[in-house]
Order: C-alpha cells, then sequence, then structure tokens
C-alpha cells in the first residue's frame, strides 16, 4: 500500500524543462558573479596582459649526470652500443644539454675498452679538437 500524504498543500509537479532552465539561470548568474569578481579584483589568473616564457636553464655537468646516464664499457657489441646511444640521448633530452657539450659528457660515460678507445683517439690530436671531431657529433635532440 502506498503511504499517504501528510501535507495538505498541492505541490508543484516539475517538469525536465522547468529543472533545466532553473540550472541554467543558476550557473549563468553564478559566471557573472564570478567575473564581476574577477574584474574588482587583482587576480594573476585573468590570463591579461604578456605570458612569460620560462627561462631554459643550461645544462651542467652534474645535471647531466643526476639524470643517470648509463655507462658503456665497449664489450656489448653493436646493439649494446645502439642501446647506449638512445639512452645517452634520452638523458640529454631530459637534462637540455648544449649540443657543444654533448660530447664532452657522453666521454664521461665511458669506461673500460671505450675509454681506451677514446684515449688512443683524443691523445695524438689533443683532447678539444677530438670533442670537435666531425665524426663524433651526436643527434640533437
Amino acid at each position: 500500500m502506498p503511504p499517504k500524504r501528510t501535507s495538505t498543500s498541492e505541490a508543484l509537479a516539475m517538469t525536465q524543462t522547468t529543472i533545466r532552465k532553473l540550472v541554467a539561470d543558476s550557473v549563468a548568474t553564478a559566471l557573472e558573479a564570478q567575473d564581476a569578481m574577477m574584474v574588482n579584483t587583482n587576480n594573476p589568473n585573468r590570463n591579461s596582459g604578456l605570458r612569460r616564457t620560462p627561462i631554459a636553464r643550461k645544462c651542467t655537468y652534474e645535471k647531466f649526470m643526476s639524470c643517470q646516464p648509463f655507462y658503456f664499457n665497449g664489450t656489448e657489441g653493436a646493439v649494446g652500443l645502439s642501446r647506449w646511444f638512445k639512452r645517452t640521448e634520452t638523458v640529454f633530452s631530459r637534462s637540455n644539454c648544449a649540443k657543444k657539450n654533448k660530447v664532452k659528457f657522453t666521454i664521461n660515460t665511458l669506461t673500460e675498452k671505450a675509454l681506451f678507445w677514446w684515449n688512443s683517439f683524443a691523445q695524438p690530436i689533443g683532447v678539444k679538437k677530438a670533442y670537435r671531431s666531425p665524426g663524433l657529433n651526436l643527434k640533437d635532440s
């Protein structure tokens, strides 16, 4: 058996259209109030004026090493060398490393046979010239 009504007044039946109109009116009123408040206050989130672009920070050796580059010892073969290059390029991207520092920073990740190769390559021509060697240019990240 359905419950009996205890109210003697007639309740207004609200249709879906009436409800939508009430919600739309309430939202419009709230948006107008928000706009008025933003105009009257010094709100930095209004997106007015020039946008400031963050300054890219230089990559230091410490920042490069904090990205935990992988070391290469020269015994991993062609597949290991390819993986090492890809991982090193990822570190360049994360650390925002400048092109002029890529070879210099990367050489510090060489160990054992790979470091021996670098030393035998750089010693006869000098380290500074070896850093600029066209055969050692790494991709720009």
